[in-house]
């Protein structure tokens, strides 16, 4: 089986015991080099190639069926692929509850089942994170799945409602202690002294949409989300300055659908 994914262009790589992965030398083997499997680099070994977990995942019929595997291969338990090595995002749902909240929130597309839930396959990819929401975990870039067959139904395109998911909404600072306010000026009136800075931060916001040549939905995304926490709370924000941000973001592609959707999706984000 993989040497027919490998074959098919999926990179693949062998599991051991509980999920884990094998290195792919003797070295390595049961992580004796110090490296850490589950992370995105690997130890200070001295591999001729990284050796460790995503990482591991080859197309290269050659290395799959090489002595230095030949025991890895032997002893899985399962074999577990790069989704973002074939531009796929996997959601993983732990459980019924898990499935029940995608079923209602996401948009449907292929699935696989699972031990305990299911996985939700989408054609695109993403920064990996786990516990992105109870019992939901995003497994793309510099992560690795367990293969459980090709599942059903027909991929989606990966949607900004998945992509949302990995993003950290920072914490809110503390506030600054309290100072005496200069004679005629409203305490709380804005939180922006000069028209200039929030002109700045949409002229900022514009350029970084624009320079982006790659993952431009998580830029357009992202960008929407960092001008939301940083101008939107105090009423400064104008449809003027939202329509600067939705023409830069149509110049490099996106839809108006696909904009109001972002913005959308960043304002409830931050709970706005």
């Amino acid at each position: 089986m993989a040497l027919r994914l490998a074959a098919a262009g999926v990179p693949v790589l062998p599991l051991r015991i509980h999920k884990a992965p094998f290195g792919n030398c003797p070295g390595c083997a049961k992580n004796a080099c110090g490296g850490r499997p589950n992370m995105k680099q690997a130890g200070p070994c001295t591999c001729p190639r990284p050796c460790h977990a995503w990482a591991a995942a080859t197309t290269n019929p050659n290395v799959i069926a090489s002595p230095a595997w030949a025991n890895a291969w032997r002893n899985a338990t399962a074999i577990a692929y790069h989704p973002g090595g074939v531009r796929l995002t996997v959601v993983d749902l732990d459980n019924a509850d898990a499935i029940t909240w995608a079923t209602q929130h996401l948009p449907p597309t292929r699935t696989v089942p699972t031990t305990r839930g299911q996985h939700w396959i989408y054609t695109g990819t993403m920064p990996s994170a786990n516990g992105v929401r109870p019992g939901v975990d995003i497994k793309s870039r510099m992560a690795y799945a367990r293969w459980l067959g090709p599942g059903t139904g027909r991929i989606a395109t990966l949607p900004d409602e998945v992509r949302a998911l990995a993003v950290r909404t920072p914490p809110a600072p503390r506030p600054a202690p309290a100072a005496a306010a200069p004679a005629g000026v409203t305490r709380g009136a804005c939180c922006h002294r000069t028209p200039a800075y929030l002109d700045r931060g949409i002229a900022m916001a514009e350029q970084r949409i624009t320079d982006a040549t790659t993952a431009v939905h998580t830029t357009v995304y992202r960008t929407f989300l960092a001008v939301l926490s940083t101008h939107g709370g105090c009423g400064c924000l104008t449809d003027a300055h939202v329509t600067r941000l939705f023409v830069a973001a149509q110049a490099k592609g996106e839809s108006a659908r696909h904009c109001a959707d972002a913005w959308s999706n960043a304002r409830t984000a931050l709970g706005m």
